[in-house]
C-alpha cells in the first residue's frame, strides 16, 4: 500500500467516528457550513429530531402528498452588510429558498417570510428589502403567502434578519451516483463570498465583483429535461463553497470524487481577491451556482444544455466520480500533484448569507 493511500485510509477512519461537539459554547465556525456545522447538526439536531425524512440532510425534505411529492425547505439569512453589489438580503432570501427547492428536483411554488427587526431599523431600508423580495419572487414565479414579524431591542438583531420557508412540487427524482459519473459546476465559483468581503470594506481591497445570487430552478429544469433520468444529484454551493458540496456528495455516494484544478471556472477578479486574502475559491460561497452529478456518457449533452441558459453560460465538467477511497475528494493540481480537498474548517467568511 502506498504512503498516499495510507494517509487517505487514516482520514477515512477519522471521518467514520461518531460526531461529538466538544465546544461548550457556539462559535462562528458552527455557522460556516463546514466540519463544525456538520458536527453540530449531527450531534445535536439529528440526535434530538432524528427521523427517516430528516436523515438525508439534504437541501430540503421530500414529503409524500397524495398524488405527488412535495419539497419543503426553510432557511435563515443574516448576511452583513444587508446591501451588497449584485443584491441584498431580500433577493438572497428568496433565491436561496427557491434554489433549495430546485436542488430537490422540485418546481418552487410558495414561500413564507419572517422578519426579525431591530428597534431603530430605517423603514426605508425595510421597504427596499421587501421590494427586492417581491421582485425576486416574481422573477422566480413564486408567491409569498404568509409570514411573521418580530421586533427586538436596539443592538439585538444587527438591523434585519429574514427567514423564508418554501414549498414546491417534485417533478424529478435522482438516482445513486456511480463510478464514471461526471461532476459539473454550473458557472464561475466564489463570486458571492468575494462580493460580500469587498462590500464590508475591512481589507481596503477594491474589485469589480458582484454577487451571483439568482434563482436556479430554471437552469436546473433545463438540465433535468435535457438528460432525463441521468442526473444523480444537485447541490447549490452556498456556505462552505464547492469543496464542501463535493465532500457531501462523495460521502453520500460512498465513493470518491477527483477534480481537475485546471477545469475549475473562476473569474480572474475572484482569484485575485482570494490570493490576496489567502483563501481558496473552492471554499468561497456561491448563491447562483450548483454542482451536478450526471451519468458520464451524458456529460457533454448536460453541459450543452446548461450553456444554453443565461445562468449556465460557463458551465464545465470539473471532475469524475471514482470507486475507492469512499467519501474522499481529491484535486489534481496544475503541477501534476494530488491533494485532499477536505470539508471547510473554521469560518473564514462569516455572515455571507
Amino acid at each position: 500500500m502506498s504512503r498516499e493511500q495510507q494517509v487517505l485510509d487514516r482520514i477515512e477512519r477519522a471521518r467514520r467516528r461518531r460526531p461529538v461537539v466538544r465546544d461548550e459554547r457556539i462559535t462562528m465556525a458552527h455557522g460556516a457550513g463546514g466540519k463544525a456545522t456538520r458536527t453540530l447538526v449531527e450531534a445535536v439536531f439529528v440526535e434530538a429530531f432524528g427521523n427517516p425524512l430528516l436523515a438525508p440532510l439534504g437541501d430540503g425534505a421530500t414529503l409524500p402528498a397524495g398524488a405527488g411529492d412535495l419539497a419543503f425547505t426553510t432557511d435563515a439569512f443574516v448576511v452583513s452588510p444587508l446591501f451588497f453589489p449584485g443584491g441584498d438580503i431580500g433577493d438572497l432570501a428568496v433565491n436561496g429558498t427557491v434554489n433549495d427547492l430546485a436542488m430537490c428536483g422540485a418546481r418552487p411554488r410558495y414561500l413564507s417570510a419572517g422578519f426579525i427587526l431591530e428597534e431603530g431599523f430605517p423603514v426605508a431600508d425595510l421597504r427596499r428589502v421587501t421590494a427586492s423580495m417581491a421582485a425576486a419572487a416574481s422573477a422566480a414565479g413564486v408567491t409569498i403567502v404568509t409570514g411573521d414579524t418580530k421586533v427586538v431591542e436596539r443592538g439585538k438583531a444587527d438591523g434585519c434578519y429574514v427567514t423564508t420557508t418554501g414549498v414546491g412540487t417534485v417533478e424529478h427524482a435522482f438516482s445513486a451516483a456511480r463510478p464514471g459519473d461526471a461532476v459539473i459546476v454550473s458557472g464561475p465559483i466564489g463570486e458571492h463570498g468575494a462580493a460580500i468581503m469587498l462590500a464590508r470594506g475591512d481589507f481596503g481591497i477594491e474589485g469589480d465583483i458582484t454577487s451571483d445570487t439568482a434563482p436556479l430552478h430554471g437552469l436546473a429544469l433545463a438540465l433535468l429535461e435535457a438528460v432525463p433520468g441521468q442526473v444523480r444529484a444537485l447541490r447549490d454551493a452556498t456556505r462552505g463553497g464547492v469543496a464542501t458540496v463535493l465532500n457531501e456528495l462523495a460521502g453520500t455516494a460512498g465513493l470518491s470524487i477527483t477534480v481537475e484544478e485546471d477545469t475549475l471556472p473562476v473569474r480572474p477578479a475572484v482569484t485575485g481577491v482570494c490570493e490576496l486574502l489567502g483563501l481558496d475559491p473552492l471554499y468561497v460561497a456561491c448563491e447562483g451556482r450548483f454542482v451536478a452529478v450526471v451519468a458520464g456518457e451524458h456529460a457533454e449533452r448536460a453541459v450543452e444544455a446548461l450553456r444554453g441558459h443565461a445562468l449556465g453560460a460557463q458551465a464545465a465538467v470539473i471532475g469524475r466520480v471514482e470507486a475507492g477511497n469512499p467519501g474522499m475528494v481529491l484535486l489534481r493540481t496544475g503541477f501534476g500533484g494530488t491533494r485532499v480537498v477536505d470539508v471547510l474548517v473554521g469560518d473564514p467568511l462569516p455572515r455571507i448569507c
